[in-house]
């Protein structure tokens, strides 16, 4: 993919430090190994196994070493000052050595557009300051074939100060009406703003937290969302912006209303193809198929099935 040198400027710009730096390759046209060159006749030696994870969000530079070359590379790159090093900075100008490598909702889903328009109108950052610790998802099926309802039990720890929010992101199936879909805050948490895009069906849903967080604090929360307003639903997906974590999602269906067939998989992005796939057997009385993600990575899991 070509990249341009005002998309560049964007990047630098917004963010994040990983996607910055992958177009800014792509841009100057240098491989790893020509950069990993240039940075040792700079006196810095750096791996071009750690310059290929910096550039896809997996790692980010913290130690000293790491951020002598991150300058160093500003200068190889032909960048301004500073431009890749503010985009690893906190608001107090500290290196935020806690954050995960995080990414963009473009990469996670085909209606980003539609999202991040949604959190603009709320005068949200793209990044909300908090990353998944532990997720535990219920979804269930209703005897139409339908998504009836999304419950999620919610642990977060804050990487920034001053958090005492989380937007939560509903993607509908095809038909839904996101003005009927009901959020529900179920436990240390509100209901704030809410905002959809009736041609996507995407619903962002502001949960206010009890308290303020500061960087490193967690926080446990319920919330969920009921719909019923879609067509037939052959699958749940869960984007991850950030890695870490676990992540269990269960998947029940209604007695009415059985699949024939029901897999696990994962995806690095929206667009690639799905890997990792593991069919999975419905459970009992209770009808239910379900994963468990140790430490998820950012890009997406979920389980799909087959009514015929």
């Amino acid at each position: 993919m070509q990249h341009t040198e005002a998309e560049l400027a964007q990047v630098l710009h917004t963010g994040p430090f990983h996607l910055a730096l992958r177009t800014a390759l792509a841009v100057r046209g240098l491989p790893l190994q020509r950069v990993q060159h240039h940075l040792a006749h700079r006196g810095i030696k750096v791996g071009v196994t750690s310059l290929s994870y910096w550039q896809q969000g997996a790692r980010r530079p913290q130690r000293t070493e790491s951020l002598r070359a991150v300058r160093a590379l500003e200068e190889v790159l032909q960048l301004p000052g500073n431009s890749l090093l503010r985009l690893l900075e906190t608001g107090n100008g500290r290196v935020d050595a806690d954050r995960p490598a995080a990414r963009s909702y473009r990469s996670l889903m085909e209606a980003s557009g539609a999202v991040e328009r949604l959190l603009a109108t709320m005068g949200s950052p793209m990044d909300g300051g908090l990353h998944t610790v532990g997720h535990h998802e219920r979804i269930r099926i209703g005897p139409g074939r339908e998504l009836r309802q999304r419950e999620s039990q919610h642990v977060v720890r804050a990487h920034r100060d001053h958090i005492d929010r989380y937007l939560a992101v509903y993607r509908g199936d095809p038909g839904c009406d996101p003005a009927r879909v009901e959020v529900a805050a179920r436990e240390n948490c509100r209901t704030g703003r809410v905002r959809w895009d009736r041609e996507t069906g995407v619903l962002v849903a502001e949960l206010l937290f009890d308290t303020r967080l500061r960087a490193g604090d967690t926080y446990l929360f319920g919330y969920g969302f009921d719909d019923a307003t879609g067509g037939p639903c052959g699958e749940y997906v869960r984007g991850f912006s950030f890695g870490g974590g676990q992540y269990v999602l269960q998947v029940g269906f209604d007695e009415a209303a059985l699949p024939v067939r029901c897999r696990s998989f994962s995806q690095v992005s929206a667009g690639a193809p799905r890997g990792a796939r593991a069919d999975l057997t419905l459970a009992g009385r209770h009808r239910t198929v379900h994963l468990v993600e140790q430490g998820v990575r950012p890009g997406l899991v979920g389980i799909d099935w087959d009514w015929e």
